[in-house]
């Protein structure tokens, strides 16, 4: 693989780092990088070790684990925050990744007696209320 096509596929999966909780929309991801579809998810295997569908997924978990380790939300709120449309699937990949559901990851690792991020500050710092984030950037200019 040159050069050009390793540096194409690392911007396609610089815009997955940074749109994580947004839908994969693998067709137009593979058309920014300038492959076809199945092309491209064979060279990002080849490259990254895993699919786009793969990595994308493990990075929700990350996310989820932070989330779970430092905000007052509930599991479910977690789940849709971090781009899972369905609890069980999340519980799944994440119990997978992790070894334990993510109730038990938050048992195990929140800290005890300390304070956790307000839901509300955790979802607002997320992106969960776009309608806010349009009001603010309008009254900036």
């Amino acid at each position: 693989m040159d050069l050009a096509h390793i540096r194409r596929l690392r911007l396609a999966k610089d815009a997955m780092d940074r749109d994580w909780a947004a839908p994969l929309d693998l067709d137009a991801v593979a058309a920014a990088a300038g492959y076809s579809r199945y092309h491209f998810v064979r060279a990002f295997k080849a490259l990254y070790g895993r699919t786009p569908g793969q990595y994308l997924s493990r990075r929700r978990v990350e996310r989820a684990q932070e989330l779970l380790r430092t905000a007052n939300l509930s599991v479910t709120e977690i789940c849709v925050l971090v781009g899972f449309s369905s609890l069980g699937t999340f519980s799944a990949r994440f119990k997978r990744q992790t070894g334990m559901t993510p109730s038990e990851y938050r048992a195990a690792h929140a800290p005890r007696g300390a304070g956790h991020i307000p839901g509300c500050y955790a979802l607002l710092h997320n992106g969960a209320f776009p309608e806010m984030k349009d009001r603010n950037s309008g009254e900036a200019g």
